[in-house]
């Protein structure tokens, strides 16, 4: 069961989109978004996958599903008896007049589920049109006789000698999937459901037996931490266990690749130090590492291969533009945005899709320079269309990420995103840690490996956004923290908050006493965090506009030790923000003030020569880093 983790929008549809288009040609494959708005009983979901399994491909025979389609059809409509005997009689018939029915109506008895659940087999989000033709095929109509007596007979034979059924007769054993479908309780239903799991476990399995039959088949299973979803995961991990692990069977030939945003409840709690398995990077995967890392084969986890989706880096954020252009040739002019776009979403799949979009929607000076750099900085505010409807990127976005926060959960949230530690944040500002564990359930942080929990940078930049909107409750906030870390001692963080708040000369005086009393490369260290803090600067003007609008009234007279920390704070200030200088034309005149430190200080100045040439002949990171 690969399943891939990640907030929403990290691309685990794009990649159902990749597998269907990598595979669907040669393999037989399903596809079911269990995430719909509708509920999804997990007979409909079997028929749904059985359904587009059984397209036919040039290389094999057609695959079939007799043992599934018997017990679907056995459950089917209500059986009016007075006695098992009766009953016996009866199903024979009803499954004859059902499979006549059904061929009249639809052409073969499981496009009938078509009609109930067809919207569980939209393509997935952003699917090429290789992979929508691919679907389309799997989800053709046509023709395709139920198999007849002779083969409901041998179906009937495997269900008389399931361990979960009590009637040892076949026909008898049909006659109690009907009884707990419609006169069962919840146990009954539960039963009913392991059982079909376990039939279409069993038709895959004697698939591969038979000459000119494909060897494997594929289930892609889209948003599966809904409940549905999460239902449809348990069923089918404890019909593969029984089989394989309790009866001895034949592990069966089935790949599943499942999505979900969430953490799942089966693993334990969302901190996963109960869980056996330990999160693996996409880049990793493969099958020798699924063999190596996974639990004994007396546990249920032994199915699970969790892979933590990771955002693009910068060079896959230029090919994601590239390929932008082979259908929107308007967006050429912004191909040298790219280092911008990294930053500014830290490569989440779909906010890089939006803000293009927002881009080539736009009218944006396409050259470089302090006009487009003007434009660029309102850009979370800019109008993005979607359809008919016509919202603000900022709002888009959090709607997507945040779904199902209320309005004063996201207030909250935009609060707790001021704080760089997130536990500390919510600890100080929200009431309960529920709000911190829907964060961190929601693979909302910026890495499950981080030391200090953070938002991920997307999201925290978005809530800031909005939280700059309320000027007194961002001086209240980051007041609160900067007091907080004061009692605790923790200076550096205090002067990050202090920052935030623009209380400039506190933090310049704070990194000019500094300067001369620990090593150059802790000071640099020091400043590199504080200088790191969010701001809610002025919406109009480009970077060098924000660096005047921060110098102070009443400059020094020379070149003072004071004087050169003070400008270098504001410039790199300015700098780290993506929205405050998308260009990054700040550079030398940081690599300048790092020089200038160089000479004001009379020893160990090989670290600030270094961190002068690095500002100098910056290269962008490919992924994500402290320093932008």
């Amino acid at each position: 069961m690969i399943t891939l983790l990640g907030p929403r929008g990290s691309g685990a549809s794009e990649a159902h989109s990749a597998v269907m288009e990598q595979f669907g040609p040669t393999t037989p494959f399903a596809y079911v978004n269990l995430g719909g708005e509708q509920s999804l009983l997990p007979r409909y979901a079997l028929a749904l996958l059985a359904r587009q399994l059984e397209r036919k491909l040039p290389a094999y025979r057609r695959s079939s599903f007799p043992r599934l389609t018997l017990g679907l059809l056995a459950s089917d409509h209500e059986l009016r008896m007075t006695n098992l005997a009766q009953g016996r009689r009866i199903i024979r018939r009803e499954l004859d007049a059902l499979q006549e029915q059904a061929e009249a109506r639809y052409g073969d008895y499981l496009a009938a589920f078509f009609e109930v659940a067809g919207g569980a087999v939209g393509a997935p989000d952003g699917a090429s049109t290789a992979a929508l033709a691919l679907l389309r095929d799997a989800l053709r109509r046509g023709r395709r006789r139920l198999p007849g007596r002779r083969k409901f007979t041998g179906s009937a034979t495997w269900y008389g000698g399931h361990p979960l059924l009590r009637s040892r007769d076949p026909w008898e054993a049909l006659v109690e999937l009907n009884l707990w479908r419609h006169d069962g309780d919840e146990e009954d239903q539960e039963r009913l459901d392991r059982v079909l799991f376990s039939a279409l476990l069993e038709d895959v399995r004697s698939q591969v037996d038979r000459s000119f039959m494909p060897r494997s088949y594929l289930l892609l299973l889209d948003n599966a931490h809904t409940e549905d979803g999460r239902h449809f995961l348990d069923l089918l991990i404890r019909a593969r266990h029984d089989d394989a692990v309790v009866a001895g069977a034949v592990c069966d030939p089935l790949t599943v690749v499942a999505s979900s945003n969430r953490w799942l409840p089966r693993w334990g709690p969302a901190t996963g130090d109960q869980w056996p398995w330990r999160l693996r990077g996409p880049d990793r995967a493969s099958l020798a590492d699924w063999r190596e890392h996974r639990p004994g084969r007396d546990s249920d986890d032994t199915w699970w291969y969790p892979l933590r989706l990771r955002d693009l880096n910068l060079d896959e954020v230029r090919i994601r533009i590239e390929l932008e252009l082979r259908h929107h040739p308007d967006l050429a002019p912004f191909t040298r945005l790219a280092p911008f776009i990294h930053r500014l979403t830290s490569g989440l799949p779909r906010a890089v899709h939006q803000v293009l979009e927002l881009l080539r929607q736009s009218a944006v000076p396409a050259e470089e320079g302090p006009e487009q750099d003007r434009w660029l900085r309102t850009l979370p505010d800019r109008a993005l269309r979607n359809g008919e409807e016509t919202r603000s990127l900022a709002d888009a976005a959090l709607d997507h990420l945040l779904h199902g926060f209320d309005g004063a959960q996201r207030a909250t949230l935009a609060e707790c995103a001021a704080a760089r530690d997130l536990a500390a944040g919510t600890r100080l500002l929200s009431t309960g840690d529920w709000l911190f564990g829907e964060i961190r359930s929601r693979w909302l942080l910026l890495s499950p490996g981080t030391v200090t929990p953070m938002f991920h940078p997307w999201l925290r930049r978005l809530l800031l956004w909005q939280l700059a909107a309320r000027p007194d409750d961002w001086n209240t906030v980051h007041e609160l923290l900067a007091e907080h870390f004061r009692a605790e001692g923790r200076t550096v963080q205090e002067m990050y908050h202090r920052l935030a708040a623009e209380r400039m000369d506190e933090v310049t005086g704070y990194l000019v006493a500094r300067f001369p009393a620990v090593p150059a490369a802790q000071w640099i260290s020091e400043f590199n965090l504080i200088t790191a803090a969010p701001n809610r600067l002025g919406p109009v003007g480009g970077p060098l506009d924000l660096l005047a609008a921060l110098a102070p009234n009443e400059p020094e007279d020379g070149v003072t030790t004071a004087s050169v920390i003070r400008e270098l704070i504001t410039a790199r200030w300015v700098w780290r923000d993506p929205l405050a200088d998308p260009g990054m034309r700040l550079n030398n005149m940081i690599a300048d003030g790092f020089n200038q430190l160089s000479r004001l200080r009379r020893n160990d100045i090989v670290a600030l020569f270094n961190e002068a040439e690095r500002y100098r002949n910056w290269r962008h990171p490919l992924t994500f880093t402290s320093e932008g």
